[in-house]
């Protein structure tokens, strides 16, 4: 069986920021959720390894300074370092998500103590995952394992999202990827 690292590395747009993370001085980040996900839903179906891969989703935590200043000149410090770059690049400091997360999904989180513990609440079993290089191996932090992403498998994660949010994302994702299968809420 082919190995996310493997798969990965076959997606030159994704690695190349991968590569490029592992020497920027950038507080705990990984590099996750769609990106990730949908290369080897990609890989699984035969499809161009950037079908319907639309940015890049980089998280981290820095929790010395909340304010948005801070976070928006880290996203112009990082991106400067990753041009050239065919995809957009969405960083979120993960400290910081509870400021705003109840204008964007109308409700209230508590703060995150860890980035690892932002990706633990992410929408689905499969999309919950973050990797990065350390050492030249790929660090993966998959919280509910990788048998849903290999598998092609919707498993929603209620630890944190509706029933509404996780609906909006099934019916987006399987018109790309019509294999997945999906687990009801």
């Amino acid at each position: 069986m082919t190995n996310i690292h493997d798969i990965l590395l076959k997606n030159r747009p994704i690695y190349s920021v991968i590569e490029k993370m592992a020497n920027i001085d950038l507080p705990n980040y990984y590099i996750g959720a769609g990106c990730i996900t949908q290369t080897v839903w990609n890989y699984q179906c035969g499809f161009n390894l950037m079908h319907g891969i639309s940015d890049i989703d980089l998280v981290y935590y820095d929790a010395s300074d909340l304010s948005y200043e801070a976070e928006d000149a880290t996203i112009k410090r990082v991106k400067r370092m990753l041009e050239p770059c065919e995809l957009d690049i969405d960083i979120k400091n993960q400290a910081r998500v509870h400021l705003w997360y109840r204008e964007h999904n109308g409700f209230d989180i508590a703060p995150y103590d860890s980035v690892e513990s932002a990706i633990s609440s992410w929408s689905t079993m499969a999309t919950a995952i973050g990797v990065r290089l350390e050492n030249e191996s790929l660090r993966i932090y998959a919280p509910f394992g990788i048998d849903d992403l290999f598998n092609m498998v919707l498993r929603p994660n209620k630890s944190l999202i509706t029933e509404e949010i996780y609906l909006v994302k099934v019916q987006k994702w399987c018109k790309k990827w019509p294999s997945l299968t999906v687990v009801p809420w």
